[in-house]
């Protein structure tokens, strides 16, 4: 085929496109209420997909860093898995096991070699906060720390010291401030050095921490770190109570090291028999992300589902008007045909009839879609975003619905014949 040949295709090839997008458009905008109400199907199905993906989109980012809360090459030794969805008989497997209490991870910090630093916390109970200015609602946490858990839970200090390990030996009555806590407790101005109450018992502040943020409010940031021993001395719970271990190994490179070293070691204390499985858990940001992208996968598999029903029963009702359509213009395609339009010719313009019909669809459900993900967002105090994989996706599921239901009827109008086409009233 010459060049000249191939540019003459593609003209008629274009020009046509055109022409039958434009008849479509005329033929849609002729009926009106009866193109909405096929819509609507449409609409409905690619609306409910991109409203959730928006959303969800708009809350991974921050849910994934608010789970990557632990430092560089840092992990946690714990009773309790981070999420379980096993229900009753998963929760009885991990109540019966063992603590992890004080002693044992300051044994664990003994026998490790491989580690760059091994701490301990423990949430104990909330609580409301007095300074000479202000007071907090009784929701603020108290935690026990050892140091390291400043490093390896990636706590930068704005103002002031971290707890020192003096702090912990000694049992002293400080504390550091999550940057919630100090902006509600002294809002004039700095923090260091005043005394606050605790439900009731007084801590001198050494220390304020920066602003971590949290989905939909400060929830990072509202917490009072004490010395550990301090807390164990005044609220008891040396012995009985489960702590979370964190581990900061010297590198990437001794990361997985580190990891089966301590695993060894917590296996041989609990005394855990050969090929039984642990009686802990071992949690990275790593596997908290990937747990909670396999929740939101169901999630998204369901909805997908869901919204795949009313697709589906959009595409029914477009092949529907399609056919009622080829039925009312039986006569115009006649004309057509007459004076040279051939069978792809109609083919073709049905088809794409029924394709801009299911995009025009799809474009006010995408619209709809992000604004009303967007406006979920808005109200966790979220970025917004715009899923563009999902909008793709979501159009070109609409171009295919606009194929499959809309190939049948344009068929039907391409094999009308002519001469009878004509005579139609």
């Amino acid at each position: 085929m010459t060049p000249l040949r191939q540019r003459w295709l593609i003209a008629q090839i274009y020009t046509e496109f055109v022409e039958s997008c434009g008849m479509a458009l005329v033929s849609i905008a002729a009926h009106k209420l009866r193109s909405a109400l096929t819509l609507l199907g449409v609409i409905v199905g690619v609306f409910s997909i991109i409203v959730v993906m928006t959303a969800m989109r708009a809350l991974q980012s921050n849910i994934e860093t608010e789970l990557s809360g632990l430092g560089a090459n840092t992990f946690t030794i714990q009773r309790w898995p981070a999420m379980h969805f096993s229900g009753r008989d998963g929760w009885e497997k991990y109540r019966r096991r063992k603590n992890i209490d004080y002693d044992l991870a300051l044994d664990l910090a003994e026998r490790a070699k491989l580690p760059l630093s091994v701490s301990a916390e423990e949430s104990f109970f909330n609580g409301e906060v007095i300074s000479r200015f202000e007071k907090t609602n009784p929701d603020v946490r108290l935690s026990g720390f050892t140091p390291g858990v400043f490093q390896a839970r990636n706590l930068i200090v704005a103002e002031g010291r971290a707890l020192l390990s003096i702090d912990v030996d000694g049992a002293r009555p400080v504390c550091v401030l999550g940057a919630f806590v100090a902006r509600k407790l002294f809002p004039q101005g700095s923090a260091v050095g005043e005394q606050i109450k605790f439900n009731g018992i007084n801590y001198r502040i050494v220390g304020v921490l920066e602003g971590k943020g949290g989905m939909g409010g400060e929830g990072q940031d509202n917490f009072v770190a004490i010395p550990i021993t301090t807390a164990f001395n005044r609220y008891g719970g040396r012995y009985h109570r489960t702590l979370n271990v964190f581990v900061q190994a010297r590198g990437q490179e001794r990361y997985g090291d580190t990891v089966e070293e301590m695993r060894g070691i917590l296996r041989k204390l609990r005394k855990v028999p050969p090929g039984e499985d642990d009686d802990f858990e071992i949690v990275s940001n790593d596997s908290l992300i990937n747990q909670f992208r396999d929740l939101t996968f169901a999630v998204r598999v369901g909805v997908a589902l869901v919204s795949s029903i009313a697709l589906l029963a959009a595409g029914v009702g477009i092949m529907n008007i399609m056919l009622v359509s080829v039925t009312e213009r039986t006569r115009e395609i006649g004309v057509r045909r007459a004076i040279g339009a051939k069978k792809r010719n109609i083919l073709t313009q049905f088809i794409l009839e029924a394709i801009v019909l299911c995009e025009i669809g799809g474009l006010i459900g995408v619209a709809l879609g992000i604004a009303g993900g967007n406006l979920v967002a808005y109200f966790l105090k979220t970025p917004p975003v715009i899923p563009f994989d999902w909008v793709v996706l979501g159009l070109a599921i609409c171009s295919l619905i606009g194929i499959i239901f809309g190939t049948y009827p344009a068929i039907k109008a391409a094999n009308l014949d002519p001469v009878d086409s004509l005579r139609y009233e």
